[in-house]
């Protein structure tokens, strides 16, 4: 059923991906004295205090969205108890691809001559993870309902 805790819990994870869209996952300060700020939309920079667009990675935003609507189309799925634990591990599965995706990304917009510490990473970086332990509470739901129904069916 759609009310279950499942369906909160991958609601959330499509929250937090969509998120991806708002917040940055790594902010520099150039040695020319610009902030940078890469985004899965694009690499944003601060030029005479307005924050101007300078790269477009549309090939990200495009998967960051299709990443965001996976979780929310496995919650029509709650007839097949299988099928979405199944499509879940892929959506884990995938996210740990896609920000592997994002970080070879900003190596390619950084280059070899920024050293990243702590200070650079936006809240962005932690949103893939969030994501996945949403997607684990979300299997974990679906584990106590399968395991609650075949507990009914035995007393039958």
């Amino acid at each position: 059923m759609i009310q279950r805790i499942q369906s909160f819990w991958l609601f959330l994870a499509t929250t937090i991906i969509f998120s991806l869209l708002l917040f940055p996952y790594l902010q520099l300060l150039n040695t020319d004295g610009t902030a940078t700020a890469i985004k899965v939309t694009g690499v944003y920079q601060n030029i005479n205090g307005q924050g101007v667009k300078t790269q477009e990675f549309l090939a990200l935003t495009i998967i960051t969205v299709l990443m965001g609507m996976l979780p929310f189309l496995v919650i029509f799925q709650y007839k097949n108890r299988r099928r979405q634990l199944l499509a879940i591990y892929i959506i884990i599965a995938l996210i740990v691809g896609y920000a592997l995706w994002m970080y070879k990304t900003a190596m390619d917009v950084i280059g070899d001559s920024v050293e990243l510490t702590y200070r650079n990473y936006g809240i962005g970086v932690l949103l893939p993870v969030l994501a996945i332990v949403f997607l684990l509470l979300a299997v974990r739901g679906i584990r106590h309902d399968d395991k609650l129904i075949r507990s009914s069916e035995r007393l039958r």
